[in-house]
């Protein structure tokens, strides 16, 4: 009997890898961003919730463009290109 394989879909790019973020200053300003609002929760409104989620938005921030993105964006350009 022959076994029927699916074939495998490419991993489509994520929001996050898009090449609109490539450039360094963007993701800079995009990360700035979002530190200014978690420090306008903190420190003015004091509200703890909103305080606390843009807090987790600022450290994935910081993960997604700074310490993996690179790599990220490297194998979505590499499953990317056509295979002969």
């Amino acid at each position: 009997m022959s076994e029927d394989k699916k074939p495998e879909k490419p991993e489509k790019p994520g929001f996050m890898t898009l090449g609109w973020f490539a450039p360094l200053y963007r993701r800079v300003i995009l990360v700035a961003a979002i530190a200014c609002w978690t420090l306008w929760e903190w420190f003015y409104n004091h509200d703890q919730f909103w305080g606390v989620l843009s807090l987790v938005m600022l450290a994935y921030g910081i993960w997604t463009f700074f310490i993996t993105f690179d790599k990220t964006l490297e194998e979505v350009r590499k499953n990317a290109k056509p295979k002969s």
